[in-house]
């Protein structure tokens, strides 16, 4: 560079410092949300002279789509609420700074804002060179969501560190908007958020449960009348080795049937082994498969009868990630197995059986036993108390010794109670109602001449009874009063 050209490039910067002129700087153009607010950044410049005019007291005033007096539509110097639009200048004028805030902003309000300085004395000035476009919108932008992984790495691999990081246009609004996420199918999800930039990171190690999975990251602005929200999505692919599910088994009818599933991506093969070497169709086999998704594979193989005593069937899925097994128990092992199992359940219910047939015989036995105890004893009580009654009534019968012989003789078949000779201890009583219900029989031989009157004196005692050696007493228990008044007494 000349020395020329240095001079005048001197010359210009000297003259922007030293001849300071009005200016104002403007973003070109902002969106704003329609309900929502928007924030205008604005400096501005005035000439040397009015720095003294420019105070506390400065006034900002903003036209829309001209400078006329009729197009004010706010006045920082008048109550927001009668401006045309709802704000408040933020900045300080007295710095110079005019940047200003618009609230509940709706489609009437699009258009060209320019910016006035008012202050003291001469100080007005109306800067119609610059001005911002307000652009109003009634739906958010949609947020943006990215996909991270290792830098080694152009797919998402099984056990591999995955961030998803989801980042949004910054519009003004009160309260400030917000990211979240979620995914379909729901997986429980952990983020971190830096609501200052309106960026939010989902970080998370990939698993096989994440492939196919849609995240989905959402911005919601919170607004006087209702919520406006946006969304972006992205699907991760995780690339995983085959895994065989645990449904896959054989089952026999007349002949064998075993099937194997897998699920892997890149999507698996499947082959079957049978004792250690790969099986393909033949006379005693046959194999189909069957496409189930993108990443699932079903075969099934059809055995002849005489494979599936001595043989061994496995079932081996792989792809570029990796390779599964897994030996599938043919039917002829499973049904002496199940076989075992059976005569073991039959054994133990026989067993169970006899023991409660055991405990209930011997609950019988000890029940009756105690039952015919009981019996006894009641019989026994019942004899007690038949016999003292019968005790507490004897009945006296008095014959004479040759009336005695002939009455033994017609009645020897006739057969009664025990005959006490001996009672002596118990008293009879000499009470004229005793005699009279036990008959008398005179022994003529012995020379007694008792009569029936005498015997039927009340005052006669027992003792005196006795001392006649001639006469005999015996004291019958009543068994059967019906025999004995048939014996023929003699009075």
């Amino acid at each position: 560079m000349d020395t020329a050209e240095t001079i005048i490039l001197f010359c210009f910067l000297l003259k922007g410092v030293c001849c300071r002129d009005f200016s104002v700087s403007l973003p070109e153009k902002i969106e704003a949300l329609s309900g929502s607010c928007v924030i205008i950044k604005c400096r501005f410049e005035i000439k040397k002279e009015y720095d003294t005019d420019l105070t506390e007291r400065a006034t900002g005033v903003w036209f829309k789509d001209e400078t006329q007096v009729n197009s004010v539509v706010f006045n920082s110097s008048t109550s927001s609420q009668n401006s045309v639009i709802r704000g408040n200048i933020t900045g300080k004028l007295k710095d110079k700074d005019c940047t200003t805030v618009f609230y509940d902003l709706r489609s009437s309000h699009r258009g060209r804002y320019y910016f006035r300085i008012e202050g003291e004395r001469g100080l007005k000035q109306t800067f119609k060179q610059d001005s911002v476009s307000i652009h109003v919108i009634e739906s958010p932008h949609k947020p943006r969501v990215q996909l991270y992984v290792a830098q080694d790495q152009e797919e998402v691999l099984e056990g591999s560190s995955v961030s998803l990081r989801c980042s949004a246009e910054t519009l003004c609004s009160s309260p400030p908007a917000t990211l979240t996420w979620s995914s379909t199918p729901r997986i429980p999800l952990s983020e971190s958020s830096r609501l200052q930039e309106l960026i939010s990171d989902l970080n998370f190690t990939a698993t096989h449960r994440e492939h196919g999975v849609t995240f989905t990251c959402t911005i919601t602005y919170q607004l006087q009348d209702k919520n406006k929200t946006a969304q972006d999505s992205i699907t991760v692919h995780v690339q995983y080795a085959p895994k065989i599910t645990p449904s896959s088994s054989c089952s026999r009818t007349d002949v064998t049937v075993c099937f194997c599933e897998a699920d892997g991506n890149p999507s698996p093969e499947l082959e079957w082994h049978l004792s250690g070497r790969p099986v393909t169709n033949s006379s005693n086999t046959f194999i189909s498969e069957e496409r189930l998704s993108s990443t699932g594979l079903r075969s099934s193989i059809t055995l002849h009868q005489s494979l599936t005593h001595t043989s061994t069937l496995q079932c081996v899925s792989n792809n570029t990630r990796g390779t599964a097994r897994k030996l599938l128990q043919l039917p002829s092992s499973v049904e002496r197995s199940n076989l075992f199992s059976v005569l073991i359940g039959v054994a133990v219910v026989a067993l169970a059986v006899v023991l409660l047939c055991a405990v209930t015989y011997t609950c019988v036995r000890k029940g009756n036993g105690k039952r015919s105890q009981a019996a006894q004893e009641c019989t026994k009580r019942r004899a007690q108390n038949t016999n003292e009654d019968n005790q507490d009534d004897p009945v006296y019968v008095v014959m004479s010794s040759a009336e005695a012989g002939t009455a033994n003789q017609d009645y020897q078949d006739v057969i009664y109670s025990s005959i006490d000779l001996n009672s002596k201890s118990r008293e009879v009583g000499s009470d004229s109602s005793l005699l009279s219900d036990y008959p008398v029989v005179q022994d003529c031989s012995g020379g007694l001449s008792k009569t029936e009157s005498s015997i039927g004196e009340s005052k006669q005692s027992e003792e005196e009874l006795f001392e006649d050696s001639s006469q005999l007493y015996a004291k019958v228990k009543r068994r059967n009063p019906r025999k004995l008044e048939t014996l023929p007494f003699l009075y």
